[in-house]
Order: C-alpha cells, then sequence, then structure tokens
C-alpha cells in the first residue's frame, strides 16, 4: 500500500494553497512567499529524512533560515506598514550570519539557528500585544489578527524548541529520536504556521506609508480634542464605520494625520483604544438598524460588523445586553 510520509503530505497541502492563492490574487506576494518557503521546508524535509536524499540538506537549512525573516516581513506588510526595500534589507543579515556560521563555525548552528526562532518570534509576540500594534489590521476582524499573529509567534518559538530538544537527543545519544521529532513536529509546526498566515484576518491592507512615518509629537489636550472633534465629525459625516475593512491607517489618512497621533489621541480622550471606539459607532449604527425592524444578521453586517462573535461582544460592552435582548425589550442604545 502506497504510504506518504506526514512531511510530503504537509509539502502538497501548503504548495496547494500557495497555487491556489497566487491563481486568485488574493494574497500578497510576501504571504504567498513564505507559505511556499513553508511548503519547500517541509518537501526536503520529506527528502532528506524519509528518502535518505542527503544533497538536500544544504537547501532544508537555507529554507529553515529563511522562515523567521519571512514570517517578520509578512506580519509587518500585513498589520504594520508596507515593504520597504531600504529599511527591510537588514533582515538579509540572519541568514547571512548562519551562512557564515555554516562555513567557518558549523558547531555555532545548534545555537544561531534557535536563536534566530526565538527573536523573531518573541518579536511577534510583543508587536501583537495590543490592537494598536497592528494599523494595517481591519478594525471590524477585533482580536482575531492580534490572535492569528500570535499563533504564528509562538510557533516560531515552539519549532526553536524542537532544534533544542533535536540537539540534545543527539547529545543524549538518541539519534533515533531526530527523525521522528522533524517528521511529525516540524511538519505540524510548519503547516500551522502557513494555516494561520492564510486566514483574511492575518492580511492587512498594503497601502503606502504615508503620514505613518513621522516621529510622534507631544500633543496638548486642546489638540487632543480638536483632533477627537473632526474625527468624530468625519464618523457623523461620512460614516466609513460601515466599511468592515476599515484600518487605523484610512482613518489617519483621512484625518492627515500620523496614525500613532490618531491613535494615542483616543486614548487619552475616550480611554478606550480605535478598535472600540469605532465599534461605538458600529453598534450604535446596529440599535438604529434593530429599531427599524431589522434582523440581528442584517443589523450585525449593516454596521461594518463581519462576524456574530465579535459583534455579539462588542454589542454587549456597549449596551449591556446581546442584540437579542435588545430587541425584546426596546431599548434604543
Amino acid at each position: 500500500m502506497l504510504t506518504l510520509p506526514i512531511p510530503l503530505v504537509v509539502a502538497l497541502v501548503l504548495g496547494f494553497l500557495a497555487l491556489r492563492h497566487a491563481l486568485a490574487g488574493d494574497r500578497s506576494i510576501l504571504f504567498l512567499v513564505f507559505l511556499a518557503t513553508c511548503g519547500l521546508q517541509a518537501l526536503v524535509i520529506s527528502l532528506t529524512q524519509h528518502y535518505g536524499l542527503s544533497i538536500f540538506r544544504p537547501m532544508q537549512l537555507a529554507t529553515a533560515v529563511a522562515l523567521p525573516p519571512l514570517a517578520w516581513l509578512t506580519f509587518q506588510s500585513a498589520a504594520l506598514r508596507p515593504f520597504d526595500r531600504k529599511r527591510d534589507w537588514l533582515h538579509l543579515l540572519g541568514p547571512g550570519f548562519t551562512a557564515f556560521c555554516t562555513v567557518f563555525a558549523p558547531v555555532t548552528l545548534d545555537v544561531v539557528l534557535p536563536a534566530l526562532f526565538v527573536g523573531y518570534g518573541a518579536t511577534i509576540l510583543v508587536r501583537v500585544r495590543t490592537d494598536e500594534a497592528l494599523p494595517l489590521a481591519r478594525l471590524g476582524a477585533g482580536p482575531r489578527p492580534a490572535r492569528i499573529w500570535k499563533g504564528v509567534g509562538l510557533l516560531l518559538v515552539f519549532s526553536a524548541l524542537l532544534d533544542v530538544l533535536i540537539a540534545v537527543a543527539l547529545r543524549l545519544g538518541h539519534a533515533e529520536w531526530r527523525p521522528l521529532i522533524i517528521s511529525i513536529f516540524t511538519s505540524f509546526t510548519l503547516l500551522g504556521i502557513g494555516l494561520l498566515s492564510l486566514s483574511r484576518d492575518a492580511d492587512g491592507t498594503a497601502e503606502d506609508s504615508a503620514g505613518a512615518a513621522a516621529p510622534e509629537a507631544p500633543r496638548q489636550s486642546e489638540e487632543d480634542a480638536e483632533l477627537i472633534s473632526r474625527l468624530d465629525a468625519l464618523m457623523q459625516r461620512d460614516r466609513p464605520y460601515l466599511d468592515p475593512d476599515l484600518t487605523l491607517t484610512r482613518l489617519a489618512r483621512r484625518l492627515h494625520v500620523p496614525i500613532k497621533h490618531l491613535s494615542a489621541a483616543i486614548n487619552r480622550a475616550t480611554g478606550e483604544n480605535v478598535s472600540r471606539y469605532v465599534n461605538g459607532f458600529r453598534v450604535r449604527n446596529a440599535c438604529a438598524l434593530l429599531d427599524g425592524g431589522d434582523t440581528v444578521t442584517e443589523a450585525m453586517l449593516g454596521s461594518g460588523f463581519n462576524t456574530k462573535s465579535n459583534f455579539n461582544r462588542e454589542f454587549a460592552r456597549v449596551t449591556g445586553q446581546s442584540p437579542s435582548a435588545f430587541i425584546r425589550n426596546g431599548h434604543e442604545g
């Protein structure tokens, strides 16, 4: 009976997904390169571990060392800022240093490679601690983009722990554990990273960074009040909150202010983050629709929400009751 090794199955799944999204054109180039690299890494693991083709071992190291910086650049372009060659070329230093170690100090690879995974994984985790760390994330997605990228960061760290586990197994004289650890745990880690990164909520809107790179200047309370007044007027007049793909970047651009200025002003003036501020308008709009006879689903979709879980959570936060209870009680938000 023909059986396929786990890494090869993972490679086929990731390769199919990369090809599908490449043909659909619904993912950025960085997303596709990152996904294809995960698939290539799984394929090379299959060729070296299960078919004994040692000629592919250099490629296994090359794909492994490329994954952490690719994960960061994909996360950055999806949630923080667009890719910038002049600034982001520095991420070649990690793979370059690893290549140097491979030639001149191969014994250090057991430390250098895990450190690369831990470093990038931890950096992603730090940047997703708050919603405001993701200016390109869709505000209508709620906390999901942060959770997805937190999962990718954790899997990068977990991958580093697997390298450490392999090194420990070899030092303890259990070389037979190495293929098992690589085949099963590494394969599912790669699959998890690939699948998490494919979620629509992981991908932001790659817009130009005009207004985002300006340094943050101290702002007085009068300036905050003036900016919030302009923002409130924009929300009332143009109702941008009805767009489920609204991002902090788009709001800042409409007001011609840097992203950090707008975020900080909302925090100081309202005590809320940007997502909650926008969702307050969405919930009030949903209340008006419910009062007009719309169903819960119609009110949700007509107010800029695209998931029921986020809608229910934010509705209860703003009104103190569920949408169905609001309808029963006949209250006006």
